[in-house]
């Protein structure tokens, strides 16, 4: 695999939760004399995509737990650089990074190649709008932290323009009005966040502005909320949305969206000052152009060792990858436990290749599915593939198995040592730092 004297060059395009863990541990392991890690990835930090819905909430600060990529490859042993794939040419086996621009549009980073000897894509997913008309140019989506941040800002000066309203005219029946479509997990999370962040606005110089100014509608085309965990516990999650105040509307597929309202297909217009997309997932549409065999939503497809169909010398994982269990079951899900069994597989047929061995096949361990309602309760099934997701829980008991998650999140991209300490850490900051991000 060594061309000549060169080093071995493992280039991981993403830095989400898979692709991050990855070039961690191939860091570790090969260190920089023979080998060459390298990460791409578009922004310059990461953070955990499960808790977006709270940046946009503004009860998480982005700033205290995002993961730099720079200071943590000079921790590990990889290199990184920032850019976004623009193509791949598998003859000469090459990578092109498109420019890197600033905000005013000029060139930061030129455009340029990286070759590689294995390359790894772990880009994660976007919202899939199915072509719903209106959807792009009017709703927002919470893909990435800019977007979430965007979605904050926007919030906050909606609250601020109803707080306002409010001290002008003790009367005035402003609200705030948020439309969520989709009733998955990020919907159902965000929904919940939005109303522990009202209630703790009046604290931070809004003092006539609390949750019963807030009016979340969420919105989902099939039958139940949450429809990968079991039905008593989707109505649950339900219950506890509904005395919070959400409305949520379940067999409601919205048509189109415009400027300031969302379409069902009875041609009901539900009025909103904020519209989220949040109705399910994609590869982004430049994977469809980098010459790999996909699915009709942009996933690169990967046989049973995680590499591609196309391509031996090219992996995928995580929510960018389609990979169908050898049994004929159904595709693994877009979670982030199936992007860190994958880092994992990963990680061993690398090196498994690297001493001309055979591949171990990926074989998905489906540990369950948590929901977290914000402070107000979580609820989920765990061990899916032990006890076929009959394992329910609720209430402290489950909002600590998916605190719980994200601790072994931290030990996957930091190792042990730093993973503990930065838990111990985030419990101070819990503590000092305000309970809302308002800038």
């Amino acid at each position: 695999m060594r061309r000549g004297t060169r080093k071995t060059q493992i280039v991981v395009v993403g830095g989400g939760a898979g692709g991050l863990e990855l070039v961690r541990r191939l860091g570790a392991k090969y260190g920089r004399r023979n080998h060459d890690i390298i990460l791409v990835d578009k922004n310059l930090s990461h953070i955990w995509k499960p808790l977006l819905h709270e940046v946009a909430a503004g009860s998480l600060d982005a700033n205290m737990d995002e993961v730099g990529y720079r200071s943590h490859c000079a921790r590990w042993g990889y290199r990184f650089f920032q850019g976004s794939l623009e193509s791949i040419d598998r003859k000469d086996r090459t990578i092109r990074l498109a420019p890197v621009l600033d905000d005013n549009g000029k060139e930061v980073i030129g455009a340029h190649t990286i070759r590689y000897d294995m390359l790894v894509l772990a880009m994660g997913s976007v919202s899939n709008d199915f072509g719903v008309p209106g959807v792009k140019d009017h709703c927002l989506y919470l893909d990435s932290r800019t977007q979430a941040d965007k979605f904050r800002r926007k919030l906050l000066n909606h609250c601020l323009r109803v707080s306002r309203a409010m001290l002008a005219d003790p009367a005035s029946d402003e609200r705030v009005k948020v439309a969520i479509v989709g009733g998955g997990a990020t919907g159902v999370e965000l929904a919940a966040e939005l109303y522990n962040a009202a209630a703790g606005l009046r604290h931070y110089g809004l003092e006539v502005f609390d949750e019963s100014r807030l009016e979340v509608t969420l919105l989902e085309a099939g039958e139940l909320i949450l429809p990968a965990l079991p039905e008593r516990l989707s109505n649950s999650a339900r219950d506890e949305l509904t005395t919070l105040g959400v409305e949520v509307r379940e067999g409601v597929p919205v048509v189109q969206a415009t400027e300031h309202a969302l379409v069902t297909k009875d041609g009901e217009e539900i009025e909103a000052d904020l519209m989220v997309w949040a109705a399910g997932v994609k590869g982004a549409d430049f994977i469809g152009d980098l010459g790999l065999a996909v699915t009709s939503r942009n996933q690169i497809v990967v046989k049973p060792t995680l590499q591609t169909v196309t391509d031996q010398d090219i992996f995928a994982l995580g929510d960018c990858c389609a990979f169908t269990p050898e049994d004929g079951g159904p595709q693994i899900p877009p979670r982030a436990q199936a992007a860190h069994q994958m880092a994992d597989t990963a990680f061993k047929n690398i090196r498994l290749r690297e001493r001309g061995k055979t591949l171990e096949n990926f074989v998905y361990k489906d540990n369950g599915s948590l929901i977290s309602l914000s402070r107000f309760t979580t609820v989920g099934s765990l061990m899916g593939n032990l006890v076929g997701g009959a394992m329910a829980v609720e209430g402290r008991i489950a909002r600590f198995i998916y605190t719980s998650l994200y601790r072994m999140h931290l030990i996957g991209i930091h190792g042990w040592l730093k993973g503990l300490g930065l838990m111990v850490i985030g419990r101070v900051n819990r503590i000092v730092r305000p309970r809302l991000k308002l800038h």
